[in-house]
């Protein structure tokens, strides 16, 4: 029932091997999905390099520049997988920024523009995203919408700060793309992993003493790995979870519903 063969979507977030969205692409590859990956630009252009090289593992058959903070292009890459397919049954959001310094001082020193990027980049760029993804969904007759988030959406984590309203933010605009999109056999849902060890999250000050909390603290008294985040993600993109829509997925080894 988690068979994906035959379908096809884009990959937003892949950085490098330890990223979420790399341990996705790998399985969905596995699952028999064909691929869409994007990078952002950087000088040197190693973000580029890198997704190139991972792309060419998992046979992506189309990659393109996405700065999710520009709507230009993000219509270019929709127009891009519009002349590449016109059609795809899944779009993975495995995106989320914040500012170093926005991190580093105290919750309510948050700076405005800071607040405003989290947001922008976290939780906003679903919106255009899932808009030009939609109609390429319906003509496949339905599809699956993912995202992923963390539990500092609802809970008040250490140092995560200015990413807990962006990712709060998220969950709730999923919820509102869910209500919206339905009709149209197109699900969204949320995955909420526990810590894990990214490029991103090393911006977070003491991430190391936060995994340990959060293995000592979860139920199976370990955390989640990259791979266990990945077959979940498969499943909500399958025809195994068409009943499942506007949910947080958690999976951080039950974490969540411990009364630490």
């Amino acid at each position: 029932m988690s068979d994906l063969s035959g379908k096809k979507g884009l990959i937003l977030g892949v950085g490098n091997q330890r990223s979420i969205a790399w341990a996705v692409a790998e399985y969905f590859h596995k699952h028999g999905a064909e691929l869409a990956l994007t990078y952002l630009s950087d000088p040197k252009g190693r973000f580029e390099s890198n997704v190139r090289k991972l792309g060419e593992k998992v046979n992506a058959s189309f990659i393109q520049e996405c700065d999710v903070s520009d709507d230009r292009a993000i219509q270019s890459l929709i127009d891009g997988l519009n002349d590449h397919w016109g059609e795809m049954d899944f779009l993975i959001h495995s995106l989320a920024f914040a500012d170093q310094k926005d991190l580093q001082v105290a919750f309510s020193s948050t700076s405005r523009n800071g607040f405003a990027k989290a947001h922008e980049i976290s939780a906003f760029s679903l919106l255009p995203l899932a808009e030009g993804a939609v109609p390429m969904m319906k003509k496949r007759g339905g599809g699956s919408i993912i995202s992923m988030s963390f539990i500092g959406s609802v809970l008040a984590v250490p140092h995560y700060h200015v990413m807990g309203p962006a990712k709060a933010s998220l969950e709730s605009s999923s919820r509102y793309l869910a209500k919206e999109v339905g009709p149209d056999n197109i699900r969204v849902n949320v995955i909420s992993p526990g810590p894990i060890k990214t490029l991103s999250a090393s911006g977070i000050k003491d991430f190391a003493e936060l995994m340990k909390i959060g293995g000592a603290h979860s139920a199976m008294k370990r955390t989640v790995t990259q791979e266990e985040v990945a077959q979940t993600a498969v499943f909500l993109a399958s025809d195994a979870s068409s009943g499942i829509t506007g949910q947080v997925i958690y999976v951080d080894c039950g974490y969540s519903i411990m009364a630490n």
